[in-house]
């Protein structure tokens, strides 16, 4: 359960007060008149508290992608953006384009760690591009980084990140034609991916 109370605009559930700042459950005693909130209405609640931890969110996936995959990430993005959720992504083409595109418009801050060494190698729609000189190796950078990874399609590097996520103990989700690895949750829907984000976050995924 998940619910607001209408007094003090403060998120509970049977694990006590959730804390914006630390993202941990604190004990505390259940007002009367709680409000019940889906995953989702929980986390718009989270990102619209004025001191909150706005650890990231991974969009990941190809350069050579589809219309199909991404539409499903500009969509994502702008979804990520009216939640009020910090999101990170490679800062190219594709997937990553496509996300930020769609977080930007949507108001949101699009961050791009980008294998490049010049931040103008960053696609158009990044808005705080971080370089790291690092190659490929910066996937390592956005696995560690983000809380929770979602891919959608991909090969090769978008399979090392998720990789690298599962080993970093980060949620890693599998969207339209992701790679397929052990450990990642292969979902169908984008509300089912944030809502197990939304899970994720609040410690009630496991």
């Amino acid at each position: 359960m998940l619910a607001f109370s209408p007094d003090c605009s403060l998120l509970f559930s049977e694990a006590g007060c959730f804390d914006p700042w630390d993202l941990a459950w604190h004990a505390a005693t259940l007002p009367e008149g709680l409000i019940e909130a889906d995953p989702q209405e929980a986390l718009a609640w989270l990102f619209a508290q004025p001191k909150v931890r706005r650890v990231p969110l991974a969009v990941i996936g190809p350069k050579a992608a589809s219309e199909s995959q991404c539409r499903t990430a500009e969509t994502l993005g702008r979804r990520l953006a009216k939640l009020g959720m910090t999101m990170i992504t490679g800062g190219r083409g594709g997937v990553m384009e496509a996300a930020s595109r769609g977080n930007l418009e949507a108001g949101g801050l699009p961050i791009g760690i980008l294998p490049d060494e010049e931040w103008r190698s960053a696609n158009d729609y990044v808005a705080l591009p971080i370089t790291t000189g690092l190659g490929v190796a910066r996937n390592a950078v956005i696995a560690r980084a983000a809380f929770a990874l979602i891919a959608i399609g991909g090969e090769y590097g978008t399979l090392s990140e998720m990789a690298l996520g599962l080993h970093f103990d980060r949620l890693v989700i599998a969207l339209q034609g992701a790679p397929s690895i052990a450990g990642a949750h292969e979902l169908d829907t984008l509300d089912q991916a944030l809502d197990l984000v939304a899970l994720r976050l609040f410690a009630m995924d496991r």
